[in-house]
């Protein structure tokens, strides 16, 4: 159906949604919106963050429904982003709702208003499109009135781009299936020449793009070379009270967001963490820094696209993102209406490892993709995943990434029915492993590319710029903000050394054995548990890290400060019943490491110790063991009671903890036996949250 574009209500409704009476469009924004409303193709919108592309299908989506067309569908990948998007819409009066997992108690009123025609765009993630329910409810319903399919994000859909999302492939065949004069409006601003083109086969070959300069003038870019986790956190302290405005503060993993919000708030600064793991609180946080009651937020990348503050003065990196469009995207977070804003990138001696591990896992290996398929080719009534995990020595996210992403093959050669997983008729194609070769090469080259912007003394902006595609000849005015000072202040940085050293990392109980446990229970008697115990650190991280990891893969020995360092955490600590005898966790591979320096220990506190544990098998290392399943049973029936045993509270002590399942049967054997209260202390905790 055609539609007459009114370029006056268009600008009513631009000023409407924004709140501003004199606002005007953007270079190429009533362009866009022109396009879409009188159906002129598909359109792909690649502009930079802050530009206002959400004007573009909200005003586009009003005019098409107040033209008598149906409803549209936006696909969106963060529910973050669906928040702030529902918000702009309603005022300027479109009707928006969102399916998503976090809103199953509202799905049979939002469905019914579908099927009622009382909705102007439904916003979904692409996730819901593997949805039986949805596909059958929702999509079946209004799926021939859908009047414009919006792809936000829609760099997404490019296993080329830096942020590939696997359900993405869902819209792409949605999209296939869409008649040629169907309405479709793709939005990104990280599509470098080499996303587009891929784009431009996945959407269609007519595909029309809109390309806009990719410029940041308000942004003043600096990177900052720093030695260690202290030196960066004493440079955080010391800088973001002094910058004005709030702003954010990217970690790359959980558990580095978590400290440097910590630190930060040891030295009064008014910081909150906001990661994949923040759940119901995020749009609380997200509140507070709009409303400026926080200083920043520490996040990671789950504070992402979409999350909209225009007055946001600053963005800072604790450590190195992966890729150039990963950290414009971030980056670009800043000063959208301000004059002047900072981006500082900060990099330390962590950042590659945690890179890597990126790069390695975002692909399954051969080996574990054929140790699935064998497994549910065992079983041709399927296998759930508490099943796998059981059957294979494999991380439960890999088997759960594993699937997913053969699931999402064409043809696929994995399907879910109910809680199982069977295998279908169909092989994997080599093309599944040359595009797993063709990226993780891909994410290589961008890793070593970021290396390059951190060595850059000035043109930060041009050569993001020049990495995105864009020309940086006509990029314009930079700001000229002074940069800001490298060098950390000295008494600040002995501050955040004693923050990572007196850090405490709690152990927390399990409280049952993994399901499907094989040898009696499930649940543990509560009087076996272990308390919950503490780590001096965090393996192989500046401060106590760093020597456990010398003393134990080094020395051999662990020296007398790391006894020093425990008897002033247990100071700090203050287990209650005190624990009035020390014993350890043995091992027949260093049989005196632990056991050494547990006895030194003891001295110290001025307690007995009494080796009371004994391996009797020879099980492989606890590290090699990659699930909760394989973990347990490694350590089941590995250790004896060889002594008779106090029956007082007892400090239970090894270097290292990951799983817990070694401190969690160690601690039900010793109730068993009669010891009073189990408190486990670890040198060290392995394995960072990514």
């Amino acid at each position: 159906m055609a539609v007459l574009y009114n370029p006056d209500r268009a600008l009513q409704l631009l000023r409407i949604g924004s709140g501003l009476p004199q606002a005007g469009f953007r270079e190429g924004q009533e362009e866009a919106i022109r396009h879409v409303v009188e159906g002129r193709g598909r359109l792909l919108v690649v502009q930079r963050t802050g530009w206002g592309k959400s004007f573009v299908y909200f005003i586009a989506t009003k005019m098409l429904r107040e033209s008598g067309l149906g409803p549209a569908l936006l696909a969106s990948p963060l529910l973050a982003l669906m928040r702030n998007q529902i918000a702009a819409a309603k005022r300027m009066g479109v009707r928006a709702e969102t399916i998503n997992s976090d809103n199953t108690e509202e799905w049979d009123e939002i469905e019914t208003i579908i099927r009622n025609d009382n909705l102007d765009i439904l916003l979904i993630s692409p996730e819901r499109l593997a949805n039986k329910r949805f596909v059958e409810r929702v999509l079946a319903t209004v799926g021939h009135r859908v009047s414009l399919l919006v792809i936000d994000e829609a760099h997404c859909i490019s296993d080329w781009g830096h942020d590939f999302r696997p359900y993405y492939r869902l819209i792409t065949r949605v999209a296939r299936d869409l008649p040629r004069n169907m309405r479709l409006l793709g939005t990104t601003a990280t599509a470098n020449d080499r996303v587009v083109k891929d784009l431009q086969n996945v959407l269609g070959p007519d595909l029309q793009i809109s390309r806009g300069d990719l410029n940041r003038p308000a942004l003043a870019l600096q990177t900052v070379r720093l030695r260690n986790q202290a030196e960066r956190l004493a440079w955080l302290a010391e800088w973001i009270p002094r910058l004005p405005g709030s702003g954010i503060v990217y970690a790359l993993t959980v558990r580095d967001a978590g400290r440097v919000a910590e630190w930060l708030r040891s030295r009064e600064i008014t910081v909150e963490t906001y990661t994949g793991r923040t759940g119901e609180r995020r749009p609380e946080l997200e509140q507070a820094l709009l409303d400026n009651k926080l200083k920043a937020l520490v996040a990671t990348s789950a504070l992402g696209m979409g999350f909209d503050k225009p007055d946001l003065s600053f963005v800072i990196h604790y450590q190195v993102p992966g890729s150039v469009v990963t950290y414009y995207q971030q980056v670009g977070r800043a000063g959208r209406a301000l004059k002047s804003a900072y981006g500082v990138l900060l990099s330390g001696e962590e950042d590659t490892r945690i890179t890597d591990y990126f790069i390695n896992t975002a692909f399954p290996t051969r080996k574990e993709v054929e140790q699935v398929l064998d497994a549910l080719k065992r079983e041709p009534g399927g296998m759930s995943i508490y099943e796998l995990l059981n059957a294979n020595n494999i991380k439960r996210k890999r088997i759960e990434h594993t699937l997913k992403l053969l699931s999402l093959e064409s043809p696929a050669p994995v399907v879910k029915e109910g809680p199982k997983w069977q295998l279908t008729a169909a092989n994997l194609s080599e093309d599944f492993w040359r595009r797993a070769e063709r990226l993780t090469e891909l994410r290589k080259k961008e890793q070593a590319e970021m290396q390059e912007y951190v060595d850059l003394r000035s043109g930060h902006m041009e050569f993001l710029i020049k990495a995105l595609d864009g020309d940086p000849e006509k990029s314009g005015a930079h700001n000229t903000m002074p940069p800001l000072p490298t060098e950390p202040d000295s008494y600040l940085v002995q501050g955040a050394i004693a923050f990572l050293k007196h850090a405490i990392l709690p152990i927390e109980p399990k409280k049952k054995w993994p399901p499907r446990w094989p040898f009696g229970k499930t649940m543990i008697d509560p009087s076996h548990l272990a308390n919950p115990g503490r780590a001096l650190s965090a393996y192989g991280d500046f401060g106590w890290g760093q020597t456990v990891e010398q003393g134990k893969y080094r020395d051999n020995h662990f020296p007398d400060e790391l006894v020093d360092a425990c008897v002033e955490l247990l100071r700090r600590w203050g287990p209650r019943p005190d624990p009035q005898w020390v014993t350890c966790i043995p091992s027949l591979r260093r049989p005196d490491l632990v056991p050494d320096f547990a006895k030194r220990l003891a001295k110290a506190l001025n307690l007995p110790f009494r080796p009371v544990l004994a391996r009797i098998e020879n099980r492989p290392e606890q590290k090699t063991m990659q699930n909760a399943a394989q973990q347990a049973r490694n350590v089941w029936g590995s250790m004896q009671v060889r002594e008779q045993l106090y029956s007082s509270p007892v400090l239970l002590v090894d270097d290292m903890v990951d799983s817990q399942w070694t401190f969690t049967a160690a601690a039900e054997l010793l109730r068993q036996h009669g010891s009073g209260e189990v408190w486990p202390l670890a040198l060290a905790q392995a394995g960072g949250d990514q």
